[in-house]
């Protein structure tokens, strides 16, 4: 028998809001899920909570997922498969190459099965090709009406006189999770972390499913640095500032480009007078990992 011990865990009981000095008209905060967990950090928890769970009800023999060398996911759904006591395999885009992420993965127990580029793009064929086995499917970063639903609770930590919510983009199941949460006042911006990804904005309104709340949503698709992983010096350089002042760790894939947005939005006036912002922090900095050890003055 599968146990789930979520519901146990003491760092979900007070996620802390780190305040940014922006200017007096403004209020910006961030909203601290990379703290909640040292691996299944930020909004991972809440997008694989319901899966777990559907996953332990059906009595699946192990969940199944997919993610690339440095995926935060990946790592996420190892751990949290191994507090929840369930067998898990995760299928890695690419060649065979084993980074701290998957190093770790499999350090918690994850099984770890290399495919082609090709065959990563065919995703539904694999899973037809596994259909006997008994695997519960999670889809690359917990995309589904499990994550979104699991990602809606977040609400539960941001202040009810919040009037924007900002969100880095990947597969929009976070975003989407803040939209069918959010309250009528409510504003919720979307910051695309990969170029050309305006088709996201209708797996956002699958998973919504309410044309009213999809209204809600602004999508903000330039502040992408070029595409997915993509950054500058100048974003590196943003990152270590932000440490300094605010001891803000980023990553560049997501919240850095989430943090430049923000600040940019800010400066820019793009926020009226008397607006609380809440930039939520999705959490995971398994894409630093690919830089130097000497770029950031964290880890």
């Amino acid at each position: 028998m599968f146990t789930l011990p979520f519901d146990k865990m003491p760092y979900l009981q007070a996620i802390p809001l780190t305040y940014a000095a922006v200017n007096q008209n403004i209020t910006l905060a961030v909203l601290r899920l990379d703290v909640i967990h040292p691996e299944v950090s930020g909004n991972k928890w809440f997008k694989l909570q319901f899966y777990l769970n559907e996953a332990i009800q059906q009595n699946s023999s192990r969940i199944a997922t997919f993610g690339g060398a440095y995926s935060n996911h990946i790592l996420a759904t190892a751990v949290a498969c191994k507090m929840a006591g369930m067998p898990c395999i995760g299928f890695i885009r690419g060649e065979e190459k084993i980074t701290p992420t998957l190093k770790a993965a499999a350090n918690a127990g994850m099984e770890l099965h290399f495919i082609s580029r090709t065959d990563y793009r065919n995703k539904t064929l694999l899973q037809q090709q596994f259909r006997q086995s008994g695997y519960y499917w999670v889809q690359e970063g917990g995309y589904g009406e499990p994550g979104a639903a699991g990602a809606a609770t977040i609400h539960r930590f941001i202040p009810s006189q919040t009037t924007h919510i900002t969100g880095a983009v990947g597969t929009g199941t976070m975003l989407a999770g803040l939209l069918k949460g959010a309250v009528p006042h409510q504003t919720i911006l979307g910051i695309p972390v990969l170029k050309g990804a305006e088709n996201i904005q209708q797996d956002i309104a699958l998973l919504v499913k309410e044309p009213e709340k999809m209204k809600q949503m602004v999508w903000l698709n330039t502040y992408h640095f070029g595409g997915y992983a993509k950054h500058n010096n100048q974003l590196l350089q943003q990152m270590n500032e932000w440490w300094q002042l605010y001891r803000l760790p980023t990553d560049k894939v997501y919240t850095a480009k989430l943090m430049w947005a923000v600040f940019d939005l800010i400066e820019k006036n793009y926020f009226p007078s008397g607006s609380n912002i809440v930039a939520v922090h999705s959490g995971g900095l398994q894409g630093n990992a690919s830089l130097l050890p000497h770029i950031l003055k964290f880890s």
